[in-house]
């Protein structure tokens, strides 16, 4: 399947939300807006031109890590596979782009950051056991060795 890889530059336009999706997912989404600027040379300075407004949509870890970290009008640089969308609602016919995230974080063209990593969370190893007589359960570990002493010689 080919899919369109894009990457925008721009400013978060509205607070991520946080939830989960039918399937258990956690899933985020904002509002990034990108502006074009241009030079003018009438005036020798950069002007803005036009605004482009994405719904950017983070899923499992990312979702959890852009709610914690993002806020309304920092710059953002957002790498993901573009989805155009054709809706109509209340019989006007809607566009609208969306951004699935593989890939967020902020401009720092622009200011700067503190990363913090999130260790994921693991589970804790579980001890194989072995049914014992009189019904009761022992670690492998433990009933291993009770068996070869149970055979050793006097």
């Amino acid at each position: 399947m080919n899919e369109t890889l894009v990457t925008v530059v721009g400013n978060v336009a509205s607070q991520p939300d946080y939830r989960e999706a039918a399937n258990g997912s956690a899933v985020s989404r904002f509002r990034l807006a990108a502006t074009v600027r241009r030079w003018d040379r009438q005036r020798e300075e950069w002007a803005d031109a036009y605004t482009s407004f994405y719904t950017v949509w983070a899923w499992r870890t990312l979702a959890a890590n852009v709610v914690g970290s993002v806020s309304v009008g920092e710059p953002l640089i957002v790498q993901g596979k573009l989805r155009v969308q054709d809706q109509e609602r209340e019989g006007k016919r809607w566009f609208s782009a969306d951004i699935d995230a593989v890939s967020i974080g902020h401009d720092l063209t622009r200011g700067t950051s503190a990363f913090r990593r999130v260790s994921p969370a693991r589970p804790l190893p579980i001890e194989p056991v072995r049914m014992v007589a009189g019904g009761g359960r022992a670690p492998v570990a433990e009933s291993t060795e009770a068996a070869a002493a149970a055979a050793a010689p006097l």
